[in-house]
């Protein structure tokens, strides 16, 4: 992983590029969203981007809780919020990204707050998708991309999903990806995280590794 990372933290702004050809090369942006980064979340983003050092990729990494935000949307839509300059620079990378790698702890059944206010300021409209006078769907401005949900947890799968009805995979992936045009969006559930072996993360690391590799 030296070649690709000379410390264990990517800053928001730094770009990482692996054997880059004009025209071949396939974007993807791995954004962390664990505010903590001495979390696993942090060892499963350093897995995926070891992985990608064998593939034909131009790298990004965004983790959120470097950026400065207010994650606040204190109008809704009724009345514009000023971007700050890391959201306007996400926005981008965003739009750029060809495969979006999303890295996310499941708290209460939800996502974060820090990464919950981030989605608020930049899934926007006109940004993100378009409303259309006379339909109820909007126009969704992601097409063409595609994304992975890596998802540390507690609970245990089955209970999430049976019993649960999987409400943060229902809410990020169907109601805020899709939502945008971004398909298909796969998942991958790590759990129970609390109390977990080493040999249980260790095996993780190295499946999320593979996941890289073959950018999926």
């Amino acid at each position: 992983m030296q070649n690709i990372l000379e410390s264990n933290e990517i800053k928001h702004s730094d770009t990482v590029r692996n054997g880059f050809k004009k025209g071949q090369m396939k974007r993807v942006l791995v954004i962390n969203g664990h505010p903590d980064k001495e979390s696993f979340n942090y060892a499963l983003a350093d897995a995926y981007l070891d992985g990608l050092q064998e593939s034909n990729t131009y790298v990004q990494l965004l983790n959120i809780a470097d950026l400065e935000f207010n994650p606040n949307l204190h109008f809704g839509y009724r009345k514009i919020s000023v971007l700050e300059p890391d959201l306007l620079e996400a926005i981008e990378k965003i739009k750029q990204a060809d495969h979006m790698v999303w890295i996310l702890p499941m708290w209460w059944y939800g996502m974060p707050a820090l990464m919950k206010g981030f989605i608020d300021r930049v899934f926007l409209p006109g940004s993100f998708f378009k409303y259309q006078k006379g339909n109820p769907f909007p126009k969704k401005l992601l097409t063409g991309k595609s994304a992975r949900l890596i998802i540390t947890a507690d609970t245990v799968r089955w209970y999430d999903r049976w019993f649960m009805g999987s409400p943060l995979i229902n809410q990020f992936k169907k109601g805020t990806l899709e939502f945008c045009g971004v398909k298909p969006v796969k998942v991958s559930y790590i759990a129970p995280i609390k109390e977990s072996s080493g040999e249980f993360r260790a095996k993780w690391l190295e499946k999320i590794k593979k996941l890289g590799m073959s950018i999926a």
